[in-house]
């Protein structure tokens, strides 16, 4: 098991993409720190996870709200006694074009996806620092990349999310931390059940797969990133999109 022994916080870890590699990660030997909005989904995240025979905790966490972050943060170095990797996951779309976007919907977006993200982080460095030793994975996206049409806020945030691993990379790397971004294409989550069936059929042509990705196949990526099997890998934004951008 390639995470064994490792202590793991997962932001957004409930659902999506952050549930498949909440569990992945539990299959591989970590010890999952499940946080989340929603007690119920939590405590079901937790169960899954330990019915599969994984390790798991779970912690109501509000990635804006620092008194919530430290709390986890200090509970899990009682229990635990460190953290090995943090993957930043939870994320909004609040989307508008930008003649039409409101001040709530761009603040909304960048409090969550950038500022959350960064909370997170900080939250936890000093301590990986203290081990030297530590991984630490922002969830950015294709739009982080290339933009896209009606995501001024989600686009900012994601190429933002890339900014702060490139930096990292720099400044952590000689204390033995990694940092790095993965950048999903359209990933097959419980967000695009609303999506009309008419719009996927365009989204999957767009795609030389022609599929979807599944969160398991995220889920992978992130699990490869957070192990020994990646001890090289640092600084960069890894896109996963089946070739959407060729």
């Amino acid at each position: 098991m390639r995470l064994a022994n490792k202590v793991a916080v997962i932001s957004g870890a409930a659902s999506g993409i952050g549930l498949a590699t909440a569990l992945k990660f539990g299959k591989e030997g970590a010890t999952v720190i499940v946080c989340d909005l929603n007690q119920e989904h939590i405590d079901a995240a937790v169960a899954q996870i330990t019915a599969a025979g994984g390790k798991a905790a779970g912690y109501i966490v509000d990635v804006t709200n620092n008194e919530q972050i430290g709390a986890m943060r200090e509970d899990v170095l009682q229990k635990f006694g460190r953290i090995d990797v943090l993957c930043n996951i939870a994320g909004i779309v609040m989307d508008a074009q930008l003649s039409k976007m409101t001040e709530e919907q761009f603040d909304r977006v960048i409090d969550i996806n950038l500022k959350g993200t960064y909370n997170m982080a900080r939250a936890v460095v000093n301590d990986m620092i203290a081990q030297e030793s530590g991984v630490i994975l922002n969830t950015s996206s294709v739009v982080g990349v290339y933009g896209n049409f009606g995501q001024t806020n989600y686009a900012a945030t994601k190429f933002g999310v890339i900014g702060f691993v490139k930096t990292w990379a720099r400044e952590l790397g000689k204390k033995g931390i990694r940092a790095n971004a993965i950048c999903p294409g359209f990933v097959a989550t419980p967000m695009v059940n609303s999506v009309p069936e008419k719009v996927l059929e365009s989204m999957r042509a767009r795609v030389p797969m022609r599929r979807l990705a599944e969160p398991e196949e995220i889920a992978n990526l992130f699990a490869f990133l957070a192990s020994d099997e990646a001890a090289y890998i640092n600084g960069a934004a890894i896109e996963i999109t089946g070739g959407l951008t060729l």
